[in-house]
Order: structure tokens, then sequence, then C-alpha cells
């Protein structure tokens, strides 16, 4: 098993009356009375320094994703978070999960960006492609709802293209005319990075990612009890389209909280656990899914997006500890306890990448590097070896750039 660290980036400092004064954190929260650039400054490098810390308690990949105009995650931008990222690690791949590509005009922005994010990492990139949620993609950026998911194909396809020929070439599509396609530079990996899409259960993304080999990442905050209908959905897709039972083509999100035992796991993590769940979900009811969005197939198979199930089940609700547990939304415990769920995980959903959630909400530094520091320590070694049969197919090869080294300048 392969295991990354996610960072969803939310705003720790959201006021003790939030939920009674502001009726969304999404779309519409008054940035000018609720952020502060100069604590988001010492945020920003925190947050920064929480991913280059996982890379050296030795997680293969390190997360960013993108999301508008909220603080439920401050990364409007997951390309700017990973650049900085490119310069500070070495070993670690960044899973840039991702960029929307339908809000991107033209989306060959992405293919280029990307491209640069390979080049600049020696190859370490893996390329998610999300379709956005309903929050960012119509309300934050005026996106038509009806017309999001086509847009956004056209636009994985042009960026895969572009990678692949490495030649100039035109496109004519519905929504994108280009007459030159040229993308410079190329990536590293050849023919393009990993390709990852991110999902919160749509049917016809199952059968999109098994069509194109793309590897599917269930984002969920209900714990992987809860996420089982999901994966199953998946898997009898795979099972229909003809794919392989592979487990490294398929990713999980798991919130985790590392402790001596469960009471000192709701000392460390019940404060920031209920910040989170209370405040960075508090979305208002009109944002939740604009007209169009959702698939009729998807409605009919009674799946929805993850940020939209949480913050319509939690709205005026004063969430506690014990209910994220019960609920199964968090795994809490000594290592050995984490250890024995995530296999109990690993054997329902069949999963091969987990992406694990060590902070969320307002935690504090010392928390996350205590979190970070006893999963990378005491928990993955438990759990490394499952799976070791399969090969992964949706992972980035190490030591790329080891060959591909530009020569060096002749002396003068």
């Amino acid at each position: 098993m392969k295991f990354h660290w996610f960072h969803l980036m939310p705003y720790p400092h959201l006021p003790d009356d939030f939920k009674e004064k502001y009726p969304s954190v999404w779309v519409d929260a008054p940035a000018g009375e609720l952020y502060d650039p100069v604590k988001g400054h010492q945020v920003y490098n925190d947050y920064l320094d929480q991913l280059e810390f996982a890379e050296r308690a030795g997680f293969d990949g390190i997360c960013v994703n993108e999301h508008h105009q909220n603080g439920y995650g401050l990364m409007p931008s997951p390309n700017l978070m990973a650049a900085a990222l490119t310069r500070r690690t070495s070993k670690a791949k960044l899973v840039v999960l991702g960029n929307s590509v339908a809000l991107y005009n033209p989306p060959i922005r992405v293919a280029e960006e990307m491209a640069m994010l390979d080049v600049m990492s020696g190859g370490r990139l893996v390329s998610g492609f999300p379709v956005g949620t309903g929050m960012d993609t119509a309300f934050c950026y005026g996106a038509n709802p009806a017309t999001l998911r086509d847009k956004y194909r056209e636009g994985v396809e042009l960026i895969v293209r572009a990678w692949k020929e490495r030649k100039p070439f035109a496109f004519n599509g519905k929504y994108t005319q280009l007459r030159y396609v040229n993308p410079w530079p190329v990536p590293v990996q050849n023919p393009h990075p990993p390709i990852w899409i991110p999902g919160g259960g749509s049917i016809e993304t199952f059968e999109w990612c098994v069509q194109n080999n793309f590897l599917y990442a269930y984002l969920s905050y209900w714990g992987y009890e809860n996420g089982r209908p999901v994966m199953d959905a998946f898997w009898e897709t795979v099972e229909k389209q003809g794919g392989d039972r592979n487990p490294y083509r398929a990713g999980f999100l798991q919130f985790i909280a590392v402790a001596d035992n469960d009471e000192h796991a709701e000392k460390l993590y019940a404060g920031p656990a209920e910040y989170f769940y209370n405040k960075c979900f508090h979305i208002a009811p009109q944002y939740y899914n604009p007209p169009g969005y959702t698939s009729i197939a998807t409605m009919r198979k009674g799946l929805s997006g993850q940020v939209v199930k949480a913050s319509a089940n939690l709205r005026g609700a004063n969430v506690k500890w014990k209910d994220l547990l019960d609920a199964g939304c968090i795994v809490a415990g000594s290592p050995q306890t984490i250890a024995d769920r995530l296999n109990d995980m690993a054997d329902k959903l069949h999963v091969g990448h987990v992406m694990v959630l060590c902070h969320y909400g307002n935690m504090s530094n010392e928390t996350v590097y205590y979190n970070t520091q006893r999963f990378a320590k005491e928990v993955i070694p438990k759990l490394r070896n499952r799976f070791s049969e399969y090969e992964d197919r949706w992972w980035p090869k190490d030591n790329l750039t080891d060959v591909q080294k530009p020569a060096p300048l002749a002396a003068e």
C-alpha cells in the first residue's frame, strides 16, 4: 500500500460564533471581515512546513487540491503550492488533486503548468483532474453546471493529447478551438504523469476512469464503512468494463488521529475535528447542488458528492467528537487500533492508495507533527506489504531524472 499526506488547508481562525453570524463558509463568507492576511501568511507557511515534514516522515506522496472563495480550503491554486514544494522536497511524489479543468480557458494552460511541475520536480508529479464542486464551479466561477462535465472531459482530452503527441496539432472541440496546440515544456514522464480523478460517487466517472486507465480517488469525509457502497459500485463498474481488479487503480481518503489510547486521542483531536466538521462544512443549502450538476444516472444510484453530503447532514448540528467516532468519520486510537482499522478498510474497499488527513480544522503544528510522525513510524510499516503482489501502474517511476539530466556545458 502507498500512503499520501493530504492537506485541505482550512482557515483556522474562524470566530466562535461563525455559524450563528454567517450563513455559509463557501461562496459568500465575506473575506474582508473573516480573513486576516497577516495571519494567513503564517498559516500558509505552517501548512507548507507540514507537507514538507510529511515527506521527511516517510509518506509516499503529499497532496494539494483546488477550491475557491471559502474558508474550507485556502488553495485556489494548487499549482502554486506544488511549485513551492518542488524546491523543498526531493522524494515524495506531488499529488495535485488537482486542477478543475473546466474552469481554465483554454485548458491547455493546465497542460503547461502541470508539465512545468513535472519538470521542476524531476518527474514526481501525479496529475489530478477533478470536475470541481458545484460551489467552486457554478457559484464562484460562473460555469454552466449543465455543460460542465462535457466541457471538463473535452478539456482533459485536449491535455492528454497534447502530452502524448508532443508535436503541434489543431484542436477543434465544442468548447475550445485552437489552431496551434504546442505546449512547452513537455513532462519528464513519458507519455505523461499518472492521472488521478478525484470523485464523490458519479457513475459516469467510474466508467470514464476505467476506459482511460485513470485512477479513481474517492475523497470521503464519512469513513470507510460509509464509503463501501461507492467503492462497491466502482469495482462493479471495473468488472463490467473489463478492467482488472488491481487495488492501485483506486484511492480513498481517511481522517486519522493517532494517540496512546482512545482517551488520549479525544484530548488531542476533539477540538480540531469539531472545528472542521462544524465550521468548514457550514454551507448554505442553496449552494449544495446547482441544477444540472449531478447526472440522472448518479441521482438514480443515490450517490452524492462528499462535501455536499457532509454539509447537508451537518447543517444546524453541533457535532461532537463522539458523533464523529460513532459515524466512522475518524479512525482514532492507538497505532495498533488504527492499523487494524485500515487493514479492515483494505479488505472491504480494496484500495491500494490511501490518502490520510493528519491535519484538520484548527489543529496546532505540534499536534500535526505528532499525528504525522506516529502514523508514519508506527502504522505504515504494519500495512506496507498489503497488495505487494500487484503492479502499481498509476504511480510515477523513481529516478527518472537520473538518466535524463542535461549534459554539462562545455568549457570555453
